[in-house]
């Protein structure tokens, strides 16, 4: 759920809408108003977020009770919404537990947040006591930028790196060792995607939006440089581990945030201010673009949830005075996003 590391700058594409004018007077149609009036309908505010600085990043949703979870880019903050609030709580204050950032979230089954700080690694918390069960992370003299993360069905979970393009791995196991060793441990790459993904100049942001199909049995990894989307095969010594997946319709430049449930794979595409929807067949590898919808009120949206029927969308604003450019944001809110 994150694309952007500070002094990076990405140029906002505007979005390019098509109006049929009336030639004798130059006026728009009733029927262009009416479509730019259905588009901006889809869009409203499902809650708002308490700081005029949150910048957010990521969201996950706790599928046993509705609350859903988004964290700040800017401070590493943790904020909470149960379902129905119209407001935000503070979950986790700024700085908490040293990390910087917040960027992907997701909860367990077992109701555990999963927090990727891009500086330092994941950090895990009980959802119940608000307290850190164990972190992993990168050694420091590796260049990264952890960014997303994905809990496979059997509790496993698997984390993008955007600047090294390697896909790391925490299995239950490995959680379990963690706790019983004081809390810390190192990541370690499970999945090196140098070899695979497309060429890129040094520094580049590579691998972004992370998931798990329902059986555990593959991931789909997205280049948001590139805009391919690659399948990851999880079990051991797969004689075709990684390959790119074949779209047709359209494609995932700047994919940020994934959602899949089932066979429908869901994406957020920051700087273009656009969400899509995709069909995923043949195991995992094919992608056929279904819908989309670009509107400049979804204000650069990082990722994205699907809560129920609702999509819930993280309006980022990073070009309004966060890590994307100069600016006043607005109020920081997580939207709804209805019929995608």
């Amino acid at each position: 759920m994150s694309r952007t590391i500070r002094r990076r700058h990405f140029s906002t594409i505007a979005t390019a809408v098509a109006l049929t004018a009336v030639a004798a007077c130059g006026t728009t149609t009733d029927a262009a108003k009416a479509t730019d009036q259905a588009t901006a309908s889809r869009i409203s505010t499902a809650y708002e977020l308490p700081s005029d600085r949150v910048y957010p990043e990521g969201i996950a949703i706790d599928t046993r009770n509705g609350d859903t979870y988004v964290g700040s880019y800017a401070n590493g903050a943790i904020y909470r919404a149960t379902p129905g609030a119209r407001r935000a709580e503070t979950f986790l204050a700024a700085g908490t537990d040293g990390r910087k950032t917040a960027n992907g979230l997701k909860v367990d089954r077992a109701g555990r947040l999963w927090v990727t700080d891009s500086t330092m690694g994941v950090a895990v918390y009980d959802t119940g006591t608000r307290a850190l069960i164990a972190r992993f992370d990168v050694p420091a003299a590796n260049p990264h930028m952890v960014n997303d993360v994905a809990i496979a069905q059997d509790g496993t979970a698997y984390l993008t790196d955007s600047l090294s393009a390697v896909v790391y791995r925490v299995t239950e196991a490995q959680l379990a060792d963690a706790v019983a060793r004081g809390g810390k441990a190192d990541l370690t790459a499970q999945f090196d995607m140098n070899a695979s993904i497309a060429p890129h100049s040094a520094g580049s942001i590579t691998l972004n939006g992370i998931v798990s199909d329902d059986s555990g049995h593959y991931l789909l990894v997205v280049d948001m440089t590139s805009g391919e989307l690659y399948r990851i095969a999880t079990a051991p010594n797969s004689p075709d581990p990684i390959r790119k997946v074949t779209t047709h319709g359209g494609d995932l430049k700047h994919g940020d945030g994934l959602e899949l449930h089932g066979d429908t794979l869901w994406a957020a595409q920051n700087t273009t201010n656009t969400i899509t929807r995709w069909k995923i067949t043949d195991d995992g590898a094919t992608a056929t673009l279904e819908d989309s919808i670009t509107d400049e009120s979804l204000r650069i949206p990082t990722t994205l949830v699907r809560a129920g029927n609702q999509t819930l969308v993280v309006s980022s604003q990073f070009d309004k005075g966060g890590p994307m450019g100069p600016g006043t944001p607005g109020p920081f809110a997580v939207l709804t996003v209805d019929g995608i």
